[in-house]
């Protein structure tokens, strides 16, 4: 219900004329924005013909219900081999119109959000492309303590080396440690 809220804020689009021209009765759009029936039991015509009306896919209306938030490692792992696939400016470019960076940022997760960014950051950099704006107020935030990759940490906890962690700082990404984030390789992933 948040989702179809903040859509039909954004589009300017008011529970009646959503059912007048997505064709969903408006008891339906109503009893969806105020919570009384869930979007998820909806048919998938309803969400389909919802979502066409407000221009977004299905899964965004569905998103809250069925996103599930995988590992840190996994994560990071899957982002890299995105840009692996797509390449650095095709990735920036997917990022940018996806505006994932933001989503993630509102739904709190923050590992995530600063993770992409740095990672945006990151490639722009390398590829002399200019930092989006957007995303200046993000810039500024940082997570409350450090994240080290899980190799890291292993090889920390096993030798009794604390020096491994700070190491794996000093040889971070200046991006990525800028919001706590220790990594230094987007590059080797198999």
């Amino acid at each position: 219900m948040m989702v179809l809220n903040e859509l039909m804020n954004q589009k300017n689009i008011t529970k009646y004329r959503l059912s007048k021209k997505s064709g969903v009765p408006y008891t339906t759009v109503n009893d969806i924005c105020s919570g009384k029936a869930q979007l998820e039991k909806c048919s998938a015509e309803t969400i389909y013909k919802i979502a066409k009306e407000l221009e977004v896919p299905m899964e965004l209306l569905l998103e809250p219900y069925i996103a599930r938030r995988s590992s840190f490692e996994l994560y990071k792992s899957n982002v890299c081999h995105k840009v692996k696939e797509l390449g650095d400016v095709g990735f920036i470019i997917e990022l940018l119109e996806s505006n994932e960076i933001r989503r993630k940022y509102e739904k709190k997760w923050y590992r995530e959000s600063l993770y992409l960014l740095a990672m945006l950051d990151y490639l722009s950099r390398l590829n002399q492309v200019p930092l989006c704006t957007d995303y200046d107020d993000l810039r500024g935030c940082k997570l409350d303590t450090i994240i080290y990759p899980a190799s890291v940490l292993a090889a920390a906890a096993v030798t009794g080396d604390e020096k491994i962690k700070e190491d794996s700082c000093r040889e971070s990404i200046p991006e990525f440690m800028r919001f706590n984030i220790v990594e230094s390789e987007v590059r080797n992933v198999v």
